[in-house]
């Protein structure tokens, strides 16, 4: 009778695991409950949503099947737009003028330290130089909020704090710059038989490329929302303009990241009313962004993470992020003249990794050699997804101690 009862369950599962609206179901209400739990053992809801991918996925339970992979890359695609737009619209001028110099400074230095730290000791290890330095690219990005809900829970106030928010909004807008522009020359030197040259000079044409059309999808879109009052409408022109600055991009092999960044910075600085647009769209987030970060844990294959390659490459990745922020934010201060607590302190505050790094490496499978080379891609998403794993469970407790040490607490 049990072996009846299990075999007609595993029909079952075969049945709606293929279903794309199940799927999506499943992995909304698992990212629900599995957020909670996470949020009663003190860590981020994101790793709940992981988690929840990750059990749901083929590589467990397997109630999201993994032919549902194509179908499921579009919500991705939608999360990493609106991720993207959002960045842009704190790359105001105004704003940068009010952080200064020595937040720059700070910013570029803990940027590139990463990069570099994380480039070298990946290819030190054996991997190739194109795929060490994408994943470089990905380590510079960092979480700000799991930074900032620390913040607001201690009260704390200060140059620190100011610091801090400075660093972190310039980061993830250095990080999808560096990575377009790596991921450009990598995917054409790997693309073609042609020399580094052509494959730099094909880069900046589609950077540029790339910020073009999204600078002029930024202007239309802030032309059709200006007049208008009602969320319902600013949401639809929002959403709807997005979703075709991201279909172009991708249809033209440009960078939808970067179009959707460079629209964000020119709302930012043509209309002060930029930040009701990005209200109207959190409407519609919190969902979308569970099911992002569900999906990414449905890419999270557990047998390859037990390979001691995946391992030895994401161990790597992890303590070389770290000494990339942790010494880039010191040498950046030092060379700042900052105060002594923010070249201590900052670069532990640094180091919470999730959405932007997901969905950097989760961008991969739409460049055409990473989608024809599955093996390659899945090895890279699981050594990010690794890494944001750990970095999830020790980033929050590291920025903890930034705060209390560096800022003033009420």
């Amino acid at each position: 009778m049990f072996s009846d009862l299990s075999g007609y369950l595993l029909e079952l599962r075969e049945v709606f695991s293929h279903h794309i609206v199940f799927g999506v179901g499943i992995l909304l209400m698992g990212s629900y409950f599995m957020g909670r739990l996470a949020e009663k053992v003190r860590l981020p809801a994101i790793t709940g949503f992981i988690l929840a991918g990750l059990l749901l996925g083929p590589s467990c339970i397997g109630l999201v099947h993994e032919d549902l992979d194509e179908t499921l890359a579009t919500i991705t695609e939608i999360a990493l737009a609106l991720i993207a737009l959002v960045i842009g619209s704190e790359f105001s001028l105004k704003k940068l003028r009010t952080i200064g110099k020595p937040v720059l400074i700070i910013t570029l230095f803990q940027l590139f330290g990463s990069f570099v730290l994380v480039t070298t000791g990946l290819v030190i290890a054996g991997m190739s130089l194109e795929f060490a330095a994408i994943l470089g690219a990905i380590a510079s990005a960092t979480a700000p909020a799991a930074t900032v809900a620390i913040i607001r829970e201690l009260k704390a106030r200060g140059p620190f704090v100011d610091y801090l928010y400075g660093v972190v909004a310039l980061d993830d807008a250095g990080c999808v710059l560096l990575f377009a522009t790596v991921t450009a020359i990598a995917g054409n030197f790997l693309g073609s038989a042609t020399g580094l040259a052509h494959s730099v000079f094909h880069a900046f044409i589609d950077i540029v490329s790339s910020l073009a059309l999204g600078a002029a999808a930024g202007l239309v879109l802030h032309l059709l929302t200006r007049r208008r009052k009602r969320a319902n409408e600013i949401l639809i022109i929002s959403l709807g303009v997005i979703l075709i600055l991201s279909a172009i991009s991708n249809s033209f092999h440009l960078s939808a990241l970067l179009a959707s960044m460079a629209a964000g910075a020119v709302l930012a600085n043509l209309s002060r009313k930029t930040l009701r647009i990005v209200n109207t769209l959190d409407l519609i987030s919190p969902p979308l962004y569970a099911a992002f970060f569900a999906i990414a844990g449905t890419e999270l294959n557990i047998a390859v993470l037990t390979s001691p390659h995946i391992l030895l490459m994401g161990g790597i990745f992890v303590l070389a992020r770290a000494a990339g922020k942790i010494f880039g934010v010191h040498a950046g201060a030092a060379a700042a003249h900052s105060d002594p607590l923010i070249k201590k302190y900052l670069g532990f505050g640094m180091l919470p990794q999730a959405g932007v790094a997901i969905g950097l490496v989760l961008f991969l499978d739409t460049m055409p050699y990473f989608a024809m080379n599955r093996e390659i891609t899945t090895t890279l998403i699981n050594i990010v997804l690794f890494s944001v794993l750990i970095n999830e469970l020790t980033g929050p407790p590291l920025s903890r101690y930034a705060v209390v040490h560096g800022a003033k607490l009420e």
